[in-house]
């Protein structure tokens, strides 16, 4: 399985890996396409979100993951969107992408690695996933995104970078 920034001939792809997950609303789909989009042109300068793809047996991308620094932080990340085509789960692509942004936070001395996640049903998988990969839940905040569905926030510290828990 190959890990690598994405590319404009990705966007198809991808835009199907965003609307075959079924957890995401109409608004969440939009928003995600927006920001591919903002990345796609600013690829080669200075950008506030990178875009990584990882890739089928075919070399279609089958999965994204969306990620940039933290503003006015020293060394935090926010992993801003993961995803993986629903035809393609349950394979290890998923749990690849973060490894590969762990990976990343450790090159960069990242400290921290933050996450924000809805607590509404269809993303119960996506909060286990977090937590087996190590990611603590470290706040909660009641109804934000709207009435019953909570922000929760996972954490991952890396020790060696700096700040611990």
């Amino acid at each position: 399985m190959k890990i690598r920034p994405m590319i404009e001939d990705d966007r198809p792809a991808v835009e199907d890996v965003i609307n075959s997950t079924g957890i995401f609303t109409v608004e969440e789909e939009k928003i995600a396409m927006e920001l591919i989009d903002t990345y796609l042109s600013q690829t080669g300068q200075a950008e506030d979100y990178e875009v990584d793809v990882v890739e089928n047996g075919a070399g279609t991308a089958a999965g994204f993951i969306c990620y940039g620094p933290t503003s006015l932080t020293e060394g935090t990340l926010d992993l801003y969107w993961l995803a993986v085509h629903a035809g393609a789960q349950k394979q290890g692509l998923g749990r690849a992408l973060l490894n590969w942004l762990e990976n990343v936070a450790r090159e960069r001395k990242t400290r921290l690695i933050l996450i924000e996640t809805s607590s509404s049903l269809p993303y119960a998988t996506t909060r286990r996933f977090y937590e087996r990969m190590g990611y603590a839940e470290t706040a909660c905040i009641r109804d934000f995104y709207r009435p019953g569905d909570d922000q929760i926030i996972y954490c991952k510290y890396f020790p060696n970078q700096g700040l611990t828990p």
